[in-house]
């Protein structure tokens, strides 16, 4: 099993390193990771990013308040199918993908492969489908996944690490786990992947920023703003952190977290492939 991490998406919020940490200029830069693993049941995406209809009808798609506040750079090169593609792969080889959760900068790409097998929470779908209040009715996207017909929807489960409710997939092999990490959404999870050199856990959205799994966690003021925005659950929210930190600095557990926006993050695990390029 072979994993590839992916920067799916890139928006650029004026602000710089009040988002960020590091930018220097007028505006900082959040990616958005995915990965894309090889199995022997076909290749498996871990969230897709934005999509090619995206790019191509952004405002048919997408909320213009997140355009506009992200800052969204809209290009083909940074969709999920390029990105395939630039691999030597076809879409359709694609036949499992395994989301977070359905926020419009995770599900983007949905359509863009059409033999994959969706796999999300249950609740992640119940209250998409309501979309109740300013912000769901935004991030919330039906346009991105009203082609997609194979579907798994998953409740309910075994105990991993102290995480309780944790899935094997459908028709995906048993290294590959979805882990429930509500707050962010109430649907959101994370997918954890047993390799070689242990636990690779990408934690979505329940954290935004590396040194929120410090010892003694900080975060910018941008990513806690951002992050409060768009909770659905406050205090579970803060609790699956304190999980996660936990997890991240227990040296005997061997588990590898990393988050969806972090750009340090991304880059540190992806120099471990052949062939990356800096986006």
């Amino acid at each position: 099993m072979r994993i590839h991490h992916l920067n799916c998406g890139c928006m650029c919020p004026v602000g710089g390193r009040l988002w960020d940490g590091v930018s220097r200029g007028l505006t900082g830069q959040l990616v958005c990771h995915c990965l894309l693993v090889e199995t022997d049941s076909g290749l498996v995406l871990v969230d897709t990013g934005f999509g090619s209809q995206d790019v191509e009808r952004p405002y048919d798609r997408l909320s213009p308040f997140f355009i506009h506040t992200n800052r969204i750079q809209l290009e083909h090169r940074y969709t999920a199918l390029e990105q395939v593609r630039s691999r030597g792969f076809s879409p359709r080889d694609v036949r499992h993908i395994v989301l977070t959760h359905l926020d419009f900068d995770h599900a983007g790409g949905l359509e863009d492969f059409p033999e994959a097998r969706v796999h999300v929470l249950q609740p992640e779908v119940d209250v998409a489908e309501i979309r109740r209040g300013f912000i769901n009715r935004r991030r919330y996207r039906p346009e991105q996944w009203d082609e997609v017909h194979d579907w798994r929807f998953y409740e309910g489960g075994g105990r991993w690490f102290g995480f309780d409710a944790v899935r094997d997939l459908d028709g995906l092999p048993p290294e590959i786990l979805m882990v429930p990490l509500p707050g962010h959404t109430y649907g959101h999870a994370g997918v954890a992947i047993d390799t070689p050199d242990g636990w690779l856990l990408n934690a979505g959205d329940a954290y935004f920023y590396r040194h929120e799994m410090d010892p003694e966690p900080r975060c910018t003021p941008g990513l806690a703003a951002y992050q409060r925005l768009m909770e659905m659950d406050r205090p579970t929210r803060l609790r699956n952190q304190d999980r996660l930190r936990a997890l991240a600095n227990d040296r005997r557990s061997n588990v590898r977290i990393f988050c969806s926006h972090d750009p340090i993050e991304l880059e540190a695990l992806a120099r471990l492939n052949t062939g990356w390029q800096p986006f």
